[in-house]
C-alpha cells in the first residue's frame, strides 16, 4: 500500500509551502550573503552519475512473478538468461517476466543452487539488454552503491547508499547461510531480492538477497542490508548456464546433519554422510558439536556460519561431545560443498 504525502494548512492560513495567504504584504528576502558551498559543483556531477547509471542499468533488470509472489532479475547475457535468488524462483515451473519496457515474457527454470540462494531462468526469443558485471573483490567501504529492483511490486525503483561492510556472513530465515556478503545502506525492500546492487560506474556488484531484521521491534532494521557479491554470483551463474548445475561450489563441505531442534549446549548431529570428511574424522550421528576452531556453536547455523568462512581442502578443529559423555577434538579436512 502506498500512502499519500500530503500537508495540511497551517493554522495562520498560510500553504504548506509558506506562502503568504492573500493580502497579507510579503516580507522582502534579502540577497543571500554567504558563498555557496563548496563542491556545489561536485554534488551536481554526482548527481548526474546518479542518473546516468539508472539509466544505464534499468534495461537490463526486470520483475519475475511466480504463483508464491514477486521479484527481481538481472538480465546475465544476450541469450535471456536472468540471474536472480534462489528464494524468488523456488518451488515455481514457469515465471512471468516483466522487462523495464513493459514487454512481458514467459521464463523457465535453467537451474539453482540453494545454498548460495541463486538461480537462473532463461526467456527465449527475447530481445533482452543484458547487465555489465563489475568485480566485487575492489569494493571498498564507503563506495557509493544503488539498489535497483521492483520492491512491494514498484518497478523499476531505485534506492542509494554506501557499502557499510563487506565479508559479512549473514542467515536467512530458511537456514540458508551466505558468507561474504555485501552489507550496504542502500534500502532492500521485499521485491528487491535478485535485482542489482551497482556502482557509479555502472557495473552490477552484488545481488540484493536480505535485510537485517530488528529483534526488538520485530520489523525490518533500516538501512541495513545484504547483497550476494558479484564474483559469487558470476561464478555460479555461469556454471547453472553452461551445465545447469553447480560442479564448483567453492563451499567448504563437512558432511553432517544437524538436528534443528535440540534441548542441549550445542548442534545435534543427526546423520553423518558416507565417506564424507567428518567420516573419516570419527564423527558420528550423536555426537554434539560444540565448537569449530574453538569458537563455541550452539546451534545449526552457528555450524553453518562457521564452516562459511572456511575454504575447501582447509583443516577445521571440531570440538564434540559423544553420546557417553566424553569431549573430544578432531581435525577435519573438509571437502567441497556438492551440488
Amino acid at each position: 500500500m502506498i500512502l499519500a504525502s500530503c500537508s495540511t494548512s497551517p493554522g495562520n492560513g498560510a500553504s504548506s509551502t509558506g506562502t503568504p495567504k492573500a493580502g497579507t504584504a510579503a516580507t522582502a528576502v534579502p540577497e543571500p550573503t554567504s558563498t555557496p558551498l563548496a563542491g556545489a559543483g561536485g554534488a551536481a556531477a554526482l548527481q548526474n552519475a546518479y542518473v546516468a547509471v539508472v539509466q544505464h542499468v534499468l534495461p537490463s533488470v526486470v520483475q519475475i512473478e511466480t504463483s508464491q509472489g514477486l521479484g527481481s532479475g538481472i538480465v546475465y547475457d544476450t541469450s535471456g538468461d536472468i540471474v536472480t535468488n534462489n528464494h524468488v524462483v523456488e518451488g515455481a515451473t514457469t515465471f512471468k517476466v516483466t522487462a523495464s519496457t513493459g514487454h512481458q515474457y514467459t521464463g523457465s527454470l535453467v537451474g539453482s543452487f540453494p545454498a548460495d540462494d541463486l538461480a537462473v531462468i532463461r526467456v527465449s526469443g527475447a530481445s533482452l539488454t543484458s547487465a555489465s558485471f563489475g568485480d566485487s573483490a575492489k569494493l571498498l567501504v564507503g563506495d557509493i552503491v544503488m539498489a535497483i529492483g521492483n520492491p512491494l511490486g514498484l518497478q523499476s525503483s531505485v534506492t542509494a547508499g554506501i557499502v557499510s561492510a563487506t565479508g559479512r556472513t549473514v542467515s536467512e530465515s530458511n537456514g540458508v547461510v551466505l558468507p561474504d556478503t555485501i552489507q550496504t545502506s542502500a534500502e532492500i525492500n521485499p521485491g528487491n531480492s535478485g535485482g542489482a546492487l551497482v556502482d557509479l560506474a555502472g557495473e552490477v556488484v552484488g545481488i540484493p538477497t536480505l535485510a537485517a531484521t530488528d529483534q526488538q521491534l520485530g520489523g525490518a532494521a533500516p538501512g541495513i542490508g545484504f547483497a550476494i557479491p558479484s564474483n559469487i554470483v558470476t561464478s555460479i551463474a555461469g556454471q547453472l548456464i553452461k551445465s545447469g548445475h553447480v560442479t564448483h561450489s567453492g563451499r567448504a563441505y563437512l558432511g553432517v546433519r544437524i538436528a534443528l531442534t535440540f534441548g542441549g549446549n550445542g548442534a545435534l548431529i543427526s546423520s553423518v554422510d558416507s565417506g564424507s570428511p567428518a567420516a573419516r574424522a570419527g564423527l558420528h550421528a550423536g555426537d554434539t558439536i560444540t565448537a569449530v576452531n574453538g569458537k563455541a556453536t550452539s546451534s545449526p547455523e552457528a555450524v553453518t556460519e562457521a564452516l562459511a568462512g572456511l575454504a575447501p581442502g582447509s583443516v577445521a578443529k571440531v570440538t564434540a561431545v559423544g553420546q557417553d559423555g566424553s569431549h573430544r577434538t578432531v581435525s577435519v579436512t573438509l571437502g567441497e560443498l556438492p551440488a
